[in-house]
């Protein structure tokens, strides 16, 4: 299975030679370590590269062993380098290298040593290993397939592709996987056999019964708003159970530093300021999601709001959820402050649009809702609308684009048609 991941190479080939530790984080199974052992090493080798000038340590493997032992790993990274060309350095499960930030940074010394690392254990998955390596990291986040690069090697149409992809998501190995009982018991025994573990050994948690409640809250709300108040009033009420507000935060901060979820803050968009509670959180893969639930809530509506923001984060935007107040009429006649949602606020650099998911548009009540949010900005930023249903792009007198998600997911040009 041969799946291109472009974006990454092009993330890897324009840090080369930049004299920092390229670090690729992510969670298990996205495909960190084919991305440099595979992809970012045919490249090399394609380029000119000789091979005996890529240095390749995968710590896991028992040939390897012996260069856990920091000293002797050091040893023979110089010993390899015979001559002044540039030489490129691959390691695969770093966490298992004694004094592995020290280590690396001792052999930044080298200028024409090019340093790629990865690994998978609750330390180094952490979204803080990078200030390990104290401003001599730079940091590469591997998310799970997206839709485009999932259809590479998906064995049939786009709609039933897409179908496949928000109830399994995108971990790699779940191509390679041939009937649905494969898929559901991997990434079940994935969530709860390893993700899990990672954090509970990490941080020591020994009420894991907590955690793992809070984590089907989570699922079972992807896209609604909410806050630690909020899911501790959720324990009290229907759980019983008494977990402090201080350990939700604490959970919710470590479901975060591992990657399996992320939070979307509110953005007052006239007001130009982010609003701290209430906010959004999105699971980082649809399927582990689904599979904490034992593929027993697929809403499709929450589902592909929730594809939609990891694929606008792969794409390399921050995103925000966006708040519109607005002054409206009530029943009695009297003038009321609202406030409307968009969906997504995706923003790099100079760059911004307004996304709205609507997974049906059946009538002219349900576009007006959609479109209403976006009538209210007087900016000239990209303002469009995904729906499910196979409709044509269409750019209404507003400017409003609406285009369908297939069109959306495969072209990664799509913000701008």
């Amino acid at each position: 299975m041969n799946i291109e991941r472009s974006k990454y190479l092009y993330d890897l080939k324009i840090r080369m030679h930049n004299h920092l530790v390229k670090i690729i984080t992510g969670i298990r199974r996205s495909g960190k370590s084919y991305l440099i052992f595979n992809i970012f090493k045919n490249y090399l080798l394609e380029s000119g590269t000789q091979a005996d000038h890529i240095i390749e340590i995968e710590l896991d493997l028992r040939k390897d062993r012996e260069y856990r032992d920091p000293d002797r790993f050091l040893e023979h990274v110089e010993s390899c380098l015979q001559d002044r060309n540039d030489y490129f350095l691959l390691i695969d499960e770093v966490q298992l290298l004694g004094d592995f930030e020290e280590v690396l940074n001792s052999l930044l010394h080298h200028e024409n040593l090019d340093i790629y690392v990865t690994g998978s254990n609750s330390r180094f998955l952490s979204v803080d290993v990078i200030t390990q390596f104290r401003g001599r990291g730079d940091e590469i986040h591997v998310y799970p397939l997206t839709f485009k690069e999932f259809m590479q090697v998906y064995d049939g149409d786009r709609y039933q592709g897409l179908a496949d992809y928000m109830l399994y998501g995108g971990l790699p190995l779940t191509l390679t996987m041939h009937t649905e009982e494969q898929k559901s018991k991997y990434l079940t025994a994935l969530f709860t056999e390893t993700y899990l573990k990672d954090l509970q050994e990490r941080h020591r948690i020994d009420k894991m019964e907590e955690l793992n409640e809070l984590i089907d809250v989570l699922a079972s709300a992807i896209g609604s708003l909410t806050n630690p108040s909020k899911l501790e009033a959720t324990f009290k009420s229907r759980l019983h159970l008494g977990i402090s507000l201080n350990t939700i935060r604490q959970y919710l901060e470590y479901l975060q530093d591992a990657f399996l979820i992320s939070e979307a803050q509110r953005f007052d968009v006239k007001g130009r300021k982010y609003i701290q509670s209430p906010l959004k959180y999105y699971f980082e893969d649809v399927g582990l999601r689904n599979a904490r639930l034992l593929f027993r809530q697929s809403e499709e509506t929450h589902l592909m709001e929730n594809v939609i923001y990891n694929e606008l984060k792969a794409r390399g935007f921050n995103v925000d959820v966006g708040v519109v107040p607005v002054r409206a009429i009530n029943d009695g006649g009297g003038r009321v402050r609202r406030q409307l949602e968009i969906d997504f606020i995706a923003t790099s650099g100079s760059r911004k649009y307004y996304v709205q998911s609507a997974f049906a548009l059946p009538d002219e009540a349900k576009l007006r809702q959609e479109k209403d949010p976006l009538l209210q900005l007087n900016d000239s930023f990209k303002k469009i609308v995904v729906v499910h249903d196979v409709v044509n792009v269409t750019r209404d007198e507003h400017g409003i684009t609406t285009m369908n998600i297939y069109d959306f997911l495969l072209d990664e040009h799509s913000l701008d048609r």
